[in-house]
Formats: structure tokens, C-alpha cells, sequence
């Protein structure tokens, strides 16, 4: 058993020791990260529940709308770029960007006439909705040039890049609360869009972009490519972004505001976690891991990882909320029920690092479970907001990662135990 152990250890091992240059990026990432979600809960803060919900309604929007203009470009450049000859890279930066900037500016221009239908249904004034098609723009191109450096080698560089515009965008944000008295979505909505913006500006600068390498067979490649990958983040985003929506509907603008506090902001914290932590050091050893063996360990220490993230974060509450005061009254009711949602989304969250490392099989795992699982939980949602408001929107997340672990789970399970039964030969 010990034996076994090891060599379980040995990947893993090796990835860090072979990757202790990623310290530093990976730490001033996490820091930008970092800075991003405070200059959030400054804004939440400083202009009140009801400006901060609409201001949350719009990143909602534009993170479900930033789907189809994205079209997993941004996955599919992280490994194309590595693994590309040196002189390919330009026509993949090339074709990628403007393949990217012609879609997203082709479904804004779509949306305009629809823009009475999309108020009708989510909610919002069509002020948000254009504020949502724009954000959700610079939100693609920021992902997309982020991917390309990545994609480059350039972490350092774009660790430092994000850092140094989101200690910016912190720095104005602060100044217009405390000096200008600035209290207005309007404005900080559209501060974050120049962020995003000036991010991917100076990202292209560093980029081999040639126009003349262009192509279009390339950019259908691309798409190809990412179809699986755009599936799962269209249900991923719809599942865990229309939530908001409802609650607006519902409700009104300061419930969004407060449920974006108790919800959202752990939400992007465990993000941070996943993406800058588990990201970039570990998602390469799970490529090269056994899946079957990889998933009965996950399964292992589900419940043990949901029940730290619940217990850790309803602990973390207190301190949190004695800095928010004002309209965000602090409710151990809610928060335990916020714990519980974002436990389930951190195993929820485990099982997609496992499976999205399975390239088309375990794609096709979870966009059955997804398919499966959206239904109920969509209803579930609906019931629960109309119901109960705020504290229906917390059961309703609560029971959607529920849901989706237990879905993932039981077919995971089946799928990769079927695929360890070794297959007879044939007699002769």
C-alpha cells in the first residue's frame, strides 16, 4: 500500500519540483485576482445593496453573453499555441482575434433589435443591457489575449499586467467613492470595461499579430475545436449566471445586491482557488493521471473538501460581514446556506477539473450530466426565487450543485468503472 502510495505521489511530485518557476506568476496572479474581487466588495460597500445589485445584474448578463462570443477560442489557444512551430503562432494569434472580434461585435449588433425582449425577460433596463453587451466584449477580448499569453509562456508578464491594472481599477474605484462621491453603476460599470479594455491593448502589443496570416479554414478549425468546450460553459454559465437573473425579476434591485454578497463574492473567491491555483500547476498532472484512479480519489475526498469550503467560509463570515455592515445585514441562517451552495460548488468544482482533463470523453460526461441535471434545477430556481425571494435564491443554489454532484457522480462513476473491465480477446 505504501509503495502504491508513492507512485500515486511521483506525478504530482515531479509537476512542482519541475514547476517552481510558476511561484512567482501564480502568486502575483492570485494577487490580481485578489484585488479584482476587493475592488468589488469596495464598490458593494460604497454605493449601497440596490446600486451594487444592478452593477451584478450586468456582470451576470455579460458572463452568460461572453459564451457565444468567447466560443472557447481561449481554451483552445492554450493548447494549440504551446504545441504550435514558432512560425505558426501568428496566424493562430491572428485568426483567433479577429475571428473573435467579428462574432462578438456581430451578436452585440444582433442583439439591438432584441433589446425590448431581453428587458421583458431578465428584467433589467435596456441601460443594463447595453452595459451588459459591452462588458461582456471587453470580458471575451481580456480572456482571449490572456489565453494568448499563457498560451506564449509570457506568466510572468501577464501576471504583472493584470496586477498592475487591477491595482489601478482599485485605485480609481476608491478615489471616486471617498473623493468624488461617485454613487452611481453607470460609472463603475464602465470603469471596469476600460480595465478589461486597457488589459487586452497592451496584451496585443506583446502579441504576433499579422494580419496577412489570417485564416479562414483556420478559424473554423479553431471552432471545431472548441464546440465541446462551448457546450459546457453555455450550460455552466446558464446554470450558474441566470440565478441572478431571476432574483431580479422576482425581486428587487438591493436583494440582488446583498445575494451577490452572501453568493457571488465567495463564488469568484473559489474561482481565484481554481483557476490561478489548481490552473496552472495542477491541471497538467491530471492530464496525466489515470482517470478512473483519479476519479474514485475525488470521490474520496468530496466530502471532505465540501465540508472545509462550507465549514471555512461560514467561519470567514463573520469578519466578513462586520467589514460590509450598512445594508448588508449579516444572517447566520443565509450564510449557512450560502456554506452549503458553495461547498457543493467546490465538489462540483473538483469533478469538472477531472473530467474537462479527459478531453472528449470526459466532455461528453459532463455535458450529459449538465444536460440532464439543467432542467430540474432551472425549476427548481424559478420555484424557489418566486417563492422566497433572497433566501430562495440560496436554497436554489444550494440544490443545484447538490444536484449536478450527485448527477456527475453516479455517471462518472459508471462511465470510467466500465471502462477499467478489460475487453475479451476475440477467439481465433
Amino acid at each position: 500500500m505504501g509503495a502504491l502510495t508513492a507512485r500515486g505521489r511521483d506525478p504530482l511530485a515531479r509537476l512542482l519540483r519541475g514547476h517552481r518557476w510558476a511561484a512567482g506568476p501564480t502568486l502575483m496572479s492570485t494577487l490580481a485576482s485578489g484585488t479584482a474581487a476587493a475592488t468589488t466588495l469596495v464598490i458593494a460597500r460604497g454605493t449601497g445593496a440596490a446600486v451594487f445589485g444592478r452593477y451584478s445584474l450586468v456582470m451576470s448578463l455579460a458572463l452568460v453573453v461572453s459564451v457565444g462570443m468567447l466560443m472557447s477560442l481561449h481554451y483552445v489557444l492554450l493548447q494549440e499555441l504551446p504545441r504550435a512551430a514558432p512560425a505558426a503562432r501568428p496566424a493562430l494569434v491572428t485568426t483567433a482575434l479577429f475571428a473573435t472580434l467579428a462574432l462578438g461585435a456581430g451578436l452585440a449588433a444582433a442583439a439591438a433589435p432584441l433589446t425590448p425582449l431581453l428587458t421583458a425577460v431578465s428584467g433589467a433596463d435596456a441601460g443594463s443591457v447595453w452595459f451588459a453587451l459591452a462588458l461582456a466584449l471587453a470580458l471575451t477580448l481580456n480572456q482571449l489575449t490572456e489565453s494568448f499569453l499563457r498560451g506564449l509562456a509570457r506568466y510572468a508578464f501577464v501576471a504583472a499586467l493584470k496586477l498592475a491594472v487591477a491595482g489601478l481599477h482599485l485605485a480609481v474605484t476608491v478615489f471616486s467613492l471617498l473623493v468624488l462621491g461617485v454613487h452611481d453603476a453607470s460609472f463603475y460599470l464602465t470603469a471596469l470595461i476600460v480595465a478589461y479594455v486597457a488589459l487586452a491593448l497592451v496584451a496585443v502589443t506583446a502579441l504576433p499579430v499579422v494580419p496577412r496570416s489570417w485564416s479562414p479554414a483556420l478559424a473554423r478549425s479553431l471552432y471545431r475545436h472548441g464546440a465541446y468546450v462551448t457546450v459546457i460553459a453555455a450550460l455552466t454559465g446558464v446554470l450558474f449566471g441566470v440565478d441572478v437573473v431571476f432574483l431580479n425579476h422576482w425581486a428587487d434591485a438591493a436583494d440582488v445586491g446583498v445575494y451577490s454578497v452572501y453568493s457571488g463574492f465567495p463564488r469568484r473567491l473559489l474561482g481565484v482557488v481554481f483557476v490561478e491555483g489548481i490552473g496552472l500547476a495542477l491541471f497538467p498532472a491530471l492530464a496525466t493521471m489515470d482517470k478512473p484512479a483519479l476519479l474514485r480519489r475525488v470521490a474520496r475526498i468530496a466530502p471532505v473538501a465540501g465540508g472545509v469550503t462550507a465549514v471555512l467560509l461560514f467561519g470567514a463570515s463573520a469578519v466578513f460581514f462586520l467589514l460590509m455592515r450598512g445594508q448588508y445585514p449579516y444572517s447566520p441562517a443565509l450564510m449557512a446556506l450560502s456554506a452549503l451552495g458553495i461547498g457543493g460548488h467546490a465538489v462540483f468544482h473538483l469533478y469538472y477539473a477531472a473530467l474537462s482533463m479527459d478531453g472528449v470523453r470526459g466532455a461528453k460526461v459532463l455535458i450529459a450530466c449538465l444536460a440532464a441535471g439543467a432542467p430540474p434545477a432551472l425549476a427548481g430556481q424559478v420555484a424557489c426565487v418566486a417563492r422566497w425571494g433572497l433566501t430562495g435564491a440560496l436554497v436554489s443554489f444550494a440544490l443545484t450543485n447538490l444536484l449536478l454532484v450527485a448527477v456527475v457522480a453516479v455517471t462518472a462513476g459508471r462511465v470510467y468503472r466500465r471502462a477499467e473491465i478489460p475487453v475479451p480477446e476475440a477467439r481465433r
